[in-house]
This record gives structure tokens, sequence and C-alpha cells, in this order.
């Protein structure tokens, strides 16, 4: 859906200082809404954020920020695709939701889900059921699509019997799955083995230098990080920190928050108090710090709780703490963390909010339902 930019949103965000947060106010909800999403309420409200899935992620060609990814079974499980524009003002649904499911399997009504190629999928092209994205989803600017490594364990055999369907047919490879905001389509991205396990909880991040993405885990589930080629289709294990030890000291564990920056080509991960870089050149994770559980000098990092991405204004990270409603700047040169004290108008203090940065703008973006609040970290780029 092509938008006019709104020319006074546009002046005010222009206008906006260092360090400033102002509240633009209402958003739009734009979108062709089908029954499902009228029975939810989303032509009302937007997407809303939705618990373990809290990560927006920046379509550089579009200017805006896509959004997808299910609740924990209240109000709904939906595998709807939202995108956010800022200069617009509004939120544009790209895929209006199938039939919604339980938290365990098809829900009340399967009549739009097919077991075909070994996968439950709707007759429309989308995941039949969609899980959490943690962390786990990403946008790869070269091809033009979301990422989303949709992990969804709970009984498939029983659903795929219910179809009539033979459970030893189903595909057992990494479940990523891609959605071209150009198309309006979901894809399943099947590859051949090797390839990585689906644990919850891990990370997907498109990186540059790879030209794909990585797939980070390490717990007993995954120790590794795994990368993807979007072109090949193809998995290969990254060898990373030769020693397996060396490996488990240094590298992220599970619910971590993070992002790539491209000024110093790392990864920097946030994972309760601990933060960590991934040096894509040296091909190593570091544990750059490891604050004491109960410390108040950095913030706690975890996919259901913060959002964290490059300002690339500045280079440094914001990280939005959705409960204590605390904003964090991170300088990985330094090691450093230091909380955020923004003058202007007060961020949102709503328990459902989202996040993302628009470096088109050179805003924050904190979204409450409707409500959107920008804040400037760095008003001239370095």
């Amino acid at each position: 859906m092509d938008l006019a930019p709104d020319s006074s949103v546009l002046r005010r965000i222009e206008a906006l200082e260092e360090n400033h947060g102002l509240r633009l106010g209402s958003a739009r909800v734009l979108g062709d809404f089908n029954a499902v999403a009228r029975r939810f309420d989303l032509h009302r409200t937007g997407p809303r954020s939705r618990n373990y899935s809290l990560k927006m992620v920046w379509a550089p060609e579009r200017q805006r920020a896509l959004f997808a990814g299910a609740n924990h079974g209240k109000p709904h499980r939906l595998n709807d695709v939202w995108e956010f524009d800022l200069a617009a003002l509004a939120w544009v649904m790209l895929y209006p939701p199938d039939n919604p499911r339980s938290y365990d399997g098809l829900g009340e009504d399967a009549s739009d889900v097919v077991f075909e190629d070994g996968l439950l999928i709707t007759r429309r092209g989308g995941p039949a059921v969609i899980g959490h994205t943690w962390w786990g989803i990403t946008y790869d600017p070269v091809n033009r699509q979301m990422l989303f490594m949709n992990i969804w364990l709970t009984k498939q055999e029983e659903a795929i019997r219910q179809l009539g369907g033979d459970p030893a047919a189903r595909y057992t490879g990494p479940p990523l799955w891609s959605f071209k905001p150009e198309t309006g389509q979901w894809a399943p991205l099947k590859s051949v083995p090797p390839g990585p396990r689906a644990p919850f909880g891990a990370m997907l991040e498109y990186v540059p230098e790879l030209e794909g993405a990585i797939w980070h885990m390490n717990n007993w589930q995954m120790r590794a990080t795994w990368h993807y080629e979007p072109v090949k289709r193809a998995w290969t294990l990254l060898p990373l920190n030769t020693e397996e030890k060396d490996f488990k000291q240094q590298a992220p564990s599970r619910e971590l928050v993070g992002y790539y920056d491209m000024r110093r080509g790392i990864v920097v991960a946030q994972q309760g108090k601990s933060t960590f870089h991934l040096d894509v050149v040296r091909r190593r994770w570091e544990k750059v710090l490891n604050a004491p559980e109960n410390s108040d000098a950095v913030p706690f990092g975890h996919d259901a709780k913060t959002s964290f991405y490059y300002d690339a204004a500045s280079g440094d990270g914001l990280l939005l703490d959705h409960e204590k409603k605390e904003l964090w700047a991170y300088t990985p040169d330094t090691s450093s963390w230091r909380v955020l004290n923004p003058s202007g108008d007060p961020m949102p203090k709503g328990d459902r909010l989202l996040a993302y940065a628009d470096p088109a703008l050179n805003a924050f973006v904190v979204i409450d339902d409707r409500m959107v609040w920008v804040y400037r970290h760095r008003g001239v780029r370095d």
C-alpha cells in the first residue's frame, strides 16, 4: 500500500533535538481486513504487542518496520503480518490472518489447512500454526524478505493425522519461513541437511558480510552459530571459538536480544545482565560484560521483556526495558551502558509496547497499541 508521508509528522520529527522524546499521536490502522482480523478487533487496534513476539525488523527499501508472531494463546494466535510507516503514522496489515489456532494445535476450524510436501500450510500459503518470534526473526534486504524461524513442536503429528496425513512424511528440517512484503506472501524455505536444530529463544540476525543470516543458541539444545545462505537455501555451521568450552563460556544463551552493528561489523547481544560481541571477521564470540543479577549498571536483556536495536546516527545500541519503561544506550567501543533520561514528552507507560529503530528518520520508535512516541539519540551522524 502506497502512503503519502504526513508533512506535519515529518516536520515535528525533523525538529526533534538530541535526547528528546516526542509524542506524535495515534497511528491509523489500514489494510484489507478479513473476518478473522475483525473478530479480534485488529482493524481498530493494530497488531498490539505479543509477549514473546516483540521484535520488529527494518525493511530499508520500504522504509518501514515489519511485525509478525504469535501471542501466548490469548487473545489469539494469528499468522498475520504488519508493517509500520512512521512517516505516514500508520499501521498497515500486509497479510490478513488465516483461522485462529489453539496453543497446541489447529484450533476449532482446520478447514483452511492442508498437509502438503511435508508441511502444515494454509490454503493461502501461510504457516498453519505460527510460533513466537522470540528474537528469531530478521530481514534480508538483498532478497527483500523477512526471515522467520517458525518453531512449533507441540502435537504436530496429531495435527497431521487430523488432516489424514502420514506423520512419517513430515519435514523435519529447520522450520524457516519467508515473507515478502512486496507480494504479501508467506513461503516455507525448506533445506537439505546439514542444518541446525530449532530451540526456543534463539536469535536470527541478518549479517551483510556473510550475505545471509546467523541462527544462534548456546545451551543443551544447540551449542552453535549457523549461517543461512538465502540464494542456496543452505545452512553451514560457522567455526566459531573452536574449543567447545570456550564457546560455551563466551557466547550468549537463550532468551537473548541483539542486533548487527554495521559500523563495526559485529553482532551485539544482551542476555540477562551479560553483554556479548560476535566479531564476524575474527569468527569469535566474546562476553565483554558479565554483571551480577542485582546490578543496576546494566539492563536486563530478555526477548519477552526488552527490545534492542542499532542506532545508525550514533553507532550505539538502544535497549528498551518494557517492564521498567527505561531506555538504555550501549557503546561497543567501551563496552559500557548508560540509562537515558530523555527530555520532552514522557515515554508511554502502557503494558503493550513495541519498539524499533528507524534509520531513515533517525528516531527510536515506541508504539503503545496505536499511540506513537519517538526519541532522538543523536542529531547528526558522526
